[in-house]
């Protein structure tokens, strides 16, 4: 069969800089091809949770929908009672709507169950479909393989007759599980093993979540997807690169239907791929994440540490940013697998120009300024200083930060010996305390095991604007948390879940690849503007990263991205190596 994706597609001088596909539906449009509609649908199984590779296709089938004025159903092919459920339903709507994009309608493939049956039973009355008893093993060994040829299933010279009647004992449940399948009557020597006598119907005595216990027979997902499509009118049938040898299959399904009778216009919908997302060090399969799920590698499905969209929402990332990743990564006709760090850049894009501003210190360690003054009762003094919320946002305004004598420190900013090319804290060294004070270490309290656990200095009332009146300058800023004001939260930082680029590559189980420390989670204190932060908010924790507030749990932060643009060092050493070879 012809591929009607290339012939069909216009020349690059005619594309305008648009992608194939919405070329393709530029070329429709103007040849007025289904009458000038334009209707997409995004067609998720609901036997899990959406991932970050469904994120771009949840972005095409909607946004070119849009661009065209036309519309985007969100259809649940739900055609197996076994695995899927009202959970994964109402969480896909969720995501979806998350994401930013509004259906026009929802679907379910098994509203159609009815109309699948009675073509099935045209086909099989037009000599097109027959039962076969074979069981899965010799219908596959039947198949053949690649370069070898498919041997015709002793059942396939059936009377139409006979297979109706069987057609219709399985529909009615007398006959057990595995015991008899519906193939189309194709080709068993056709080169796309796709087109080798596909299976159209198995016997499941399953409950089904919306169907009930009214079918015992259920149709493949090949057979359901494109009559699907022409039920709903579905124009253009955007799938991933995976589906490219299924779509001789889907044309000649629909070849062979009257589907004109549906009362759309005369044409056909056809399917176009696409290349699918997927991100190194990441694994998107569903019975890769189910085993992860099940296993207690994490806690659940919305696990920050997880690909899902309902974990990437739990862990601060945007769907602003999500999107423009999308946009950004293209559409293509060749499979690639893109950094993480590239697509944190956009988060990190987003966040930075949105997220507000508190300081709160990881690891504290206890800083004691001596000189510091005390009030009329004879304790430390209290002092507020103001700190700007987000200098990307003036609109975001300052915040009062209380100041005092005693002050938690993050122990990375001090170094008992101060190594080469460090800057911050150690003894007789300067710094400034972001929005405060000049401090200048003079002592330092240490353990039994010599592990600093206080540090002294004194301040400089003169740099109270953050400079110093004789013009001496520091290297380094810090940030600290007054100790009397500290709000207690816990932070968890992560890892790649995966230590390998392409996980399971090496033993072929991904699971070998699993990072041990993916997470940690560190008894952090803020400073009290912390309680702004709402749940599922985002704050930059200043010179640490950005962290969303837990919708569950109070005073749980999950660091969303770090503040290094890790994408831009990746770019730079490539074209480092590119100019040294």
């Amino acid at each position: 069969m012809p591929d009607r994706t290339a012939a069909r597609s216009p020349s690059p001088d005619d594309s305008g800089g648009r992608d194939f596909i919405r070329n393709l539906v530029v070329a429709d449009t103007a040849s007025n091809r289904f009458e000038g509609r334009v209707q997409t649908r995004f067609p998720p199984e609901p036997n899990g949770y959406l991932h970050i590779g469904h994120a771009k296709a949840i972005c095409l089938d909607f946004t070119v929908a849009a661009e065209f004025g036309g519309h985007c159903f969100l259809r649940f092919d739900d055609t197996n009672p076994a695995t899927e459920s009202p959970e994964y339903v109402d969480g896909i709507i969720s995501d979806v709507a998350w994401l930013g994009f509004e259906p026009q309608e929802i679907r379910y493939a098994s509203d159609y169950f009815d109309q699948f049956y009675e073509w099935a039973e045209l086909l099989i009355s037009r000599g097109l479909a027959y039962v076969d008893d074979q069981d899965a093993e010799a219908i596959s060994a039947g198949r053949g393989g690649f370069g070898q040829p498919g041997t015709d299933s002793p059942f396939r010279d059936r009377s139409v007759s006979e297979n109706l009647r069987l057609f219709r004992e399985m529909a009615a449940g007398q006959h057990p599980e595995g015991s008899r399948v519906l193939r189309a009557r194709i080709d068993m020597q056709h080169e796309n093993m796709q087109m080798r006598d596909p299976v159209m119907y198995r016997i499941r005595h399953r409950h089904h979540y919306r169907q009930g216990d009214r079918w015992c027979i259920y149709p493949t997902y090949d057979w359901a997807h494109g009559q699907g499509d022409a039920v709903e009118g579905v124009t253009h049938s955007l799938c991933t690169l995976e589906f490219r040898d299924n779509r001789a299959l889907y044309d000649w399904y629909l070849e062979h239907l009257p589907t004109a009778q549906l009362g759309h216009d005369g044409d056909r919908p056809y399917q176009t791929e696409f290349a699918r997302l997927e991100l190194t060090h990441t694994v998107t399969s569903k019975r890769v994440l189910r085993r992860l799920v099940e296993d207690s590698h994490v806690e659940g499905w919305d696990d920050p540490r997880l690909p899902t969209l309902r974990a990437l929402r739990r862990r601060g990332y945007p769907p602003a940013a999500i999107r423009d990743f999308c946009s950004f990564i293209g559409v293509a006709r060749t499979n690639s697998r893109h950094a993480p760090e590239l697509l944190e850049s956009f988060v990190r894009a987003e966040l930075n120009a949105t997220a507000p501003r508190r300081m709160v210190v990881l690891r504290p360690l206890k800083l004691v300024i001596t000189n510091w003054p005390t009030d009329d009762d004879g304790n430390p003094a209290i002092e507020y200083r103001e700190a700007i919320n987000n200098p990307e946002d003036p609109s975001a305004g300052t915040r009062q930060v209380p100041f005092s004598g005693t002050l938690w420190i993050d122990e990375d900013d001090f170094r008992l010996e101060a190594p080469p090319k460090f800057f911050r804290l150690a003894p007789g060294r300067e710094v400034r305390l972001r929005a405060g004070y000049f401090v200048r270490c003079t002592d330092v309290m240490t353990d039994s095991d010599g592990n600093v656990v206080e540090v002294h200095c004194t301040y400089d009332p003169q740099t109270s604007d953050g400079q110093a009146p004789d013009g001496r300058k520091v290297k380094a800023t810090i940030h600290w948390v007054s100790e009397q004001h500290a709000v207690p939260i816990t932070a968890a930082t992560y890892e790649r879940l995966f230590d390998a680029e392409l996980p399971g590559e090496r033993t072929g189980d991904p699971l070998d690849d699993l990072h041990p420390d993916s997470r940690e989670l560190l008894d952090a204190v803020a400073e009290p503007a912390i309680a702004d932060i709402s749940p599922g908010d985002v704050a930059q924790f200043e010179r640490i990263g950005y962290f969303c507030a837990d919708d569950r749990h109070a005073g749980l932060f999950h660091r969303t991205v770090g503040l290094r643009d890790e994408w831009a060092n990746i770019q730079k050493r490539r074209q480092r190596q590119g100019a040294q070879r």
